[in-house]
């Protein structure tokens, strides 16, 4: 079923982004919208990952550096049955994670300094493999190709006018026009965030399967909620922040729970207190 809402969501967007291209272009601004479509994907699908570290300030540690972090990566990968991922450290006091890459041998994930020196052992572990699953199911790829869809569709919305052809094409009716590049980048984002919330249950779930008990993630994610209201991100960007653990704080206040990229946390540890956890041998 998580498979079937995922690609109805990304094929949902792609139909959006042709048929914006289409109603404010016509067959030219159809085959323009499918070219961004493209090209943005085939740069999510290969710079994304270096992109989120980069803006990010992540920089790589070494096993001699994080023995600790290390030993519950390797540990916890041969779990999932997946290469052990790159490690970062984000030099950040705010704790938090993420993972990035396209796919399984080429993911890297980040923690925060913040984290690091908050989490005990069972927590980490919780937070690890909850990063992990994202790496296993595909997810960092599917949300970046959502997150540029999304954009695109936001981008020829909004420049959609200058498309048009000649003739009829230009007398389209204005408010056609503005209706879409008001509610087509709307529609966009929140099918991308419908996306990204029913991904970060799915890795909850799956994470805690992997540990063998849910106990150390909902500690852990108890701690980031509160931590993360306290103490505002100084690294982590924007754009980066949906492939976070948890959603950074950015400054005084925040969005609406509507447009938030993550479920709500009492939701969250609420789905985990109710689950029977199997362990994954």
């Amino acid at each position: 079923m998580r498979v079937l809402r995922t690609t109805f969501v990304l094929v949902t967007l792609t139909i959006c982004l042709m048929l914006v291209g289409s109603l404010l272009g016509g067959r030219n601004g159809m085959t323009i919208a499918l070219g961004v479509a493209i090209c943005t994907n085939a740069f999510a699908y290969f710079f994304s990952d270096k992109i989120a570290l980069m803006s990010s300030g992540a920089k790589p540690v070494t096993r001699e550096q994080l023995p600790r972090l290390y030993a519950v990566m390797e540990r916890l990968a041969g779990k999932a049955n997946i290469p052990v991922p790159k490690l970062y450290v984000v030099p950040d006091q705010a704790p938090n994670a993420f993972a990035t890459g396209r796919n399984p041998s080429h993911a890297s994930v980040a923690v925060t300094q913040g984290l690091l020196e908050l989490m005990n052992d069972e927590e980490l572990e919780g937070v690890i493999a909850h990063e992990l699953s994202h790496v296993r199911n595909y997810d960092i790829l599917i949300s970046s190709v959502a997150a540029t869809l999304a954009g695109a569709i936001t981008w020829i919305a909004h420049w959609g006018m200058w498309f048009g052809g000649d003739g009829e094409d230009r007398e389209r009716n204005i408010i056609v026009e503005l209706a879409l590049m008001i509610l087509a980048p709307l529609a966009a984002m929140l099918l991308q965030l419908a996306l990204s919330r029913q991904r970060e249950y799915a890795a909850d779930a799956t994470g805690a399967r992997m540990v063998g008990n849910q106990f150390g993630l909902i500690s852990a994610l108890q701690k980031l909620g509160t931590y993360n209201q306290r103490i505002p991100t100084s690294s982590i960007s924007q754009t980066t922040s949906s492939l976070c653990i948890v959603k950074p704080m950015f400054g005084v206040g925040g969005a609406s729970a509507l447009f938030s990229t993550h479920p709500p946390l009492e939701k969250r540890i609420a789905a985990l207190r109710e689950m029977t956890v199997v362990p994954k041998r």
